[in-house]
């Protein structure tokens, strides 16, 4: 770290805390994904609410530090060097359940838990997440799913904050949302997701009970309980990866801690002290024996965050 950063960080810090917002030095992220793999963050603060949020992103830009969203911790890899800048935990979780059958949730609420609300609510359209780990912001920019449903079937709006500090609305059909993918996602759209609306259709809460625990128990018996970061890959067109995976002899490899489920072979699980370079070991594996037997090219659906080395980063070609 040159001393101008150094500098940059501790200014920040010093800004952060006269705005009410503590922020800590060097702490592990593994604390904070699914895989409980990632290295330490140069600056990491938790927020509350969309007002802390904006302040933290708008502090960063200010004083030229990168920054870093992290909400559930699902479906990210955190590098074993860990993230440079600020890191913004984002527990902002607030839901108001609306008379028009529109739902307002903030970006750090739980997407099971607003699946779990609705259900309660007699309110159809997220039953497929009731056990999809993450929060609504990560599950907007990848454009969550499971059972044929997705966000993108009833995502009305979401307010988004750039890091300039501008505030907008910006209606699904501008979002992007494609299978696994949005223009959040690729980085064409740059900021931060404050909140989103949903518009629900009504039905029988019997009914969306038992859809959703045929969906929990589907879950329950085809993916494993270990810590992972869900899916690795994105299935490709007209097949399965874990399929392809498993039939390239794969289901079960293992890097170090890290090691292909021999329940789903979509799915790399932490077996206790796996680091990201264990990771990213199995996934080229994955990816070179697939192409080999198969000619299919696997892509990442897991992004990868933190401070790389050039090789490692080559997995997103």
């Amino acid at each position: 770290m040159t001393v101008a950063t150094a500098m940059r960080l501790t200014d920040l810090q010093t800004a952060l805390q006269r705005a009410g917002l503590t922020a800590q030095r060097g702490v592990p992220l593994r604390l904070y994904t699914s895989f409980r793999i990632g290295g330490p963050a140069d600056l990491l603060i938790t927020v509350h609410t969309i007002d802390d949020l904006a302040r933290a992103l708008i502090a960063a830009h200010e004083h030229g530090v990168p920054w870093w969203v992290l909400g559930g911790g699902t479906n990210v890899l955190v590098s074993d060097a860990g993230v440079r800048g600020l890191t913004i935990l984002n527990r902002c979780r607030r839901v108001e359940i609306r008379a028009d059958r529109r739902i307002y949730v903030e970006s750090g609420a739980p997407l099971a838990g607003l699946a779990r609300e609705t259900i309660q609510a007699s309110l159809s359209g997220l039953e497929w997440a009731i056990g999809v780990p993450g929060t609504i912001g990560g599950a907007i920019v990848g454009n969550a799913g499971a059972h044929g449903g997705c966000i993108a079937d009833h995502l009305h709006a979401i307010e988004m904050l750039h890091p300039t500090g501008e505030r907008a609305v910006y209606p699904a059909e501008e979002l992007g949302l494609s299978y696994r993918s949005s223009r959040l996602k690729t980085g064409e759209l740059r900021g931060v997701i404050l909140s989103a609306t949903f518009q629900m259709l009504p039905e029988a809460p019997e009914v969306l009970r038992e859809r959703a625990e045929a969906y929990l128990a589907h879950r329950r018996k085809s993916q494993p309980v270990d810590a992972s970061a869900g899916s690795i890959f994105r299935n490709p067109p007209g097949d399965f990866a874990g399929r392809l995976i498993e039939e390239a002899g794969l289901k079960g490899a293992r890097e170090g801690a890290a090691q292909i489920s021999p329940i789903h072979a979509n799915f790399i699980v932490n077996l206790g002290g796996a680091t990201a370079a264990d990771v990213i070991r199995l996934i080229r594996r994955a990816q070179s024996a697939v192409y080999e037997r198969f000619g299919v090219r696997l892509e990442p659906e897991i992004q990868m965050v933190g401070d790389w080395g050039i090789r490692d980063w080559e997995i997103r070609d």
